[in-house]
């Protein structure tokens, strides 16, 4: 990101928000090949790609990777974007339909609904962090039965000096541009600077002084819930569309911003 940043002519803050954490004990994981493998998963639904990777990991704890990708050629296979593909492909899985931009929940929902009633049919969802509750409801509201695989969730960082600097660099006026690539990284903000007692400080500063960008549309959705504007959302949900589109767009967006404060 850094690297991006500066070679569209800005000049980076990195204050990282989100560290990784794999549920290394995780019996979800192995019930759900319990059942893909006795034939009772009709769908399989993959989130991200690091999930995949990680799914695939635990599984062979236990299980030989032969016998799982065979349970999964025996099913439907679905993945949100580029990054689950490429995982599967390397896996020679054959992928039954691949969610279009731009990836979120409801382009998922709309694929499912698209391969046939979804009443009485079940469906594991590899989780990305935290469950796709919209997607849950929408699929039970089918009558469709979800089966969560949770593989990894998001806790802070060990050393949270960068991101109160940050938080505080906000609140003084510092930043002209900031950036989330994923909706629980806004949480984890508003974690940290309610524990300073800075929540409503950030958010106003956030909103006056600095021009917002999202990835996509899942971190919008959080990000205006919360009540931060979005100003730019990119074309395509990648990095380098993100980065590019947004420091493209600052100039003029903190330019008109003066011009109206006179």
């Amino acid at each position: 990101m850094k690297s991006l940043i500066e070679r569209n002519g800005a000049t980076a803050t990195i204050a990282p928000s989100m560290r990784e954490i794999p549920l290394d004990d995780n019996p979800a994981v192995f019930k759900f090949v319990e059942e893909l493998v006795a034939g009772r998963i009709d769908i399989v639904v993959f989130m991200t790609g690091v999930g995949a990777t990680a799914l695939l990991a635990a599984v062979e704890t236990r299980y030989s990777r032969e016998d799982f990708l065979a349970a999964l050629a025996r099913t439907v296979v679905v993945v949100r974007g580029p990054k689950p593909t490429a995982v599967l492909r390397g896996w020679d899985v054959r992928i039954a339909h691949r969610a279009p931009e731009p990836n979120t929940w409801r382009e998922v929902y709309q694929l499912l609904e698209s391969t046939g009633p979804l009443a009485g049919r079940r469906i594991a969802i590899q989780e990305y962090g935290q469950p796709s509750v919209e997607l849950y409801n929408a699929i039970e509201s089918r009558q469709g039965t979800v089966v969560p695989v949770p593989v990894y969730q998001w806790a802070l960082p060990h050393d949270l000096a960068p991101l109160r600097s940050a938080i505080h660099g906000t609140i003084a006026g510092d930043f002209d541009l900031m950036l989330f690539t994923s909706a629980q990284q806004l949480n984890h903000v508003l974690a940290v600077a309610e524990e300073d007692g800075l929540r409503e400080k950030w958010l106003e500063a956030a909103n006056r002084t600095s021009v917002i960008a999202s990835i996509g549309p899942t971190a919008s959705e959080n990000l205006r819930a919360q009540g931060v504007r979005v100003d730019v959302e990119p074309t395509r949900s990648t990095m380098g569309a993100l980065v590019k589109e947004a420091v493209a767009a600052a100039g003029p967006l903190l330019a008109g911003r003066a011009e109206r404060t006179r």
